[in-house]
């Protein structure tokens, strides 16, 4: 069985319409969903671009990669599923971001962007090598991704890797879809112009507000003198969402033409295609950009899978599934060895549309970065299917949602009398979750 894994940067599960998305369409990725599964419930482990690399190679938390935060050195060494695939007799290649700090390893071929690389002429690195290119990325990762398809040896099996630098900041659309989307009005999220009131200080903190803290390179400009206010925040939003999902349009178009290349060469019924996002991201809602808290929007990202023989097409699960279960699921694929050290699971029964009673229930969540760049204090978070809690150590700060009642995440139960057996409850499940990973990176979890 072949490979494709494509990890776009920050595509929000909300960006795609065949997640039900009310500000824009998707049709290619829409067209993988329709061939495949789509997974409703996929979430990440550590809402941030380097970490969830480093995830998604070893199928080991951060604390046991040792990838935590951007700027990290991801340890080449280490056992990932690309070795192992090597093993096996395929050829492998990682093609766009890469964004690890360090050369790759296990891969024949890489052709990786300088850190984030840049939208327009973006260097690469050849092998290693630093080599110029022309043109917008998404469609110059495509190309090579595709020149290095085409280069394959009919014989072997091969494993590609296809990291998309978009719709990252300071998302710099194409020509053409720019003018698409730079007429239009995009819908507000109910929680633009959320206040933080029932939540502790991390969320009012942070500094990822639309109306605050985009730059005048991320909208292009600077806001009309006589704005203020509300009016202030909708002119930054509707700037932000227009580049934002000009990129999207533009990364669905070059899916598609991935999956014309695997159809018009035979490989419909001998690929696993797997598209994702390494983390979610803020679209305005509770009035933020970018990721890294635990909350549903930063937290959640689109897992589209379409295995030959496995999946039904146009099926969907809400099973709970993680950017950790992909090394265990790409090696169940190909046959291959997965190691006791891989901390996530195989999908295929979930992908087969029968998860076994013992599936997981409950997801454990760690993000490290702060101070910079964005002040998001550290936290743990534990999810289940009907509820959430985050807990800040260093603020001593714990907050719970019912995600039933309360899927934008407004009302915070924590400490309230009603919800105690609830907050007990998902507390050990925490500390219970903290001690299987062996996560030693944090104290116990309070009871």
């Amino acid at each position: 069985m072949n490979i494709l894994l494509i990890i776009a940067d920050d595509h929000a599960a909300h960006a795609l319409s065949c997640y039900g998305s009310v500000i824009n369409r998707t049709p290619n990725l829409d067209a993988l969903a329709a061939q495949g599964m789509r997974l409703d419930a996929a979430f990440v482990t550590n809402s941030l671009c380097g970490p969830s690399r480093a995830c998604i190679l070893t199928g080991t938390y951060a604390h046991q990669n040792g990838f935590k935060q951007n700027e990290d050195q991801f340890d080449g060494g280490q056992w990932h599923f690309a070795k192992e695939l090597q093993q096996r007799g395929y050829t492998t290649a990682w093609v766009g971001k890469w964004h690890l700090e360090t050369a790759p390893t296990g891969f024949t071929w890489h052709d990786i962007l300088p850190g984030h690389g840049i939208y327009v002429d973006s260097p690469f690195l050849v092998m290693g090598e630093r080599t110029p290119s022309k043109g917008y990325v998404t469609d110059v990762i495509t190309d090579k991704a595709i020149a290095w398809l085409e280069r394959q040896p009919v014989e072997k099996p091969f494993c590609l890797v296809v990291g998309h630098k978009a719709p990252h900041r300071s998302w710099v659309p194409d020509a053409a879809h720019q003018k698409e989307f730079a007429g239009q009005v995009i819908p507000e999220p109910a929680t633009l112009f959320d206040d933080y009131a029932t939540r502790g200080p991390a969320a009012a903190e942070a500094t990822m507000r639309v109306s605050r803290d985009l730059s005048k390179d991320d909208v292009k400009g600077t806001p009309p003198a006589e704005l203020s206010g509300d009016a202030l925040t909708r002119w930054y939003y509707q700037r932000y969402m227009q580049d934002y999902l000009a990129c999207v349009q533009s990364l669905d178009e070059n899916v598609g033409r991935l999956m014309s290349w695997l159809d018009s060469h035979g490989h419909r019924d001998d690929t696993l295609v797997v598209y994702t996002s390494d983390n979610g991201f803020f679209l305005g809602d509770h009035g933020y950009y970018d990721k890294r808290f635990a909350y549903e929007e930063s937290l959640r990202v689109p897992m589209l899978v379409r295995w030959p023989s496995v999946t039904t097409k146009g099926t969907s699960s809400n099973a709970l599934a993680l950017n950790l279960d992909l090394t265990a699921t790409i090696l169940d694929a190909a046959c291959a060895h997965i190691p006791e050290s891989v901390q996530g699971k195989s999908l295929k029964p979930v992908l087969l549309g029968a998860p076994p009673a013992n599936w997981r229930q409950s997801i454990y969540y760690h993000y490290y970065e702060y101070p910079d760049p964005h002040r998001v204090h550290p936290h743990l978070a534990v999810r289940t299917q009907t509820h959430k809690l985050l807990w800040f150590p260093t603020l001593a700060v714990f907050e719970l949602y019912d995600l039933r009642k309360d899927p934008h995440e407004l009302n915070n139960l924590a400490g309230k009398k009603d919800h105690a057996e609830v907050e007990h409850q998902l507390r050990a499940e925490l500390e219970r979750l903290r001690q299987q990973f062996a996560d030693h990176t944090i104290g116990s979890v309070p009871p």
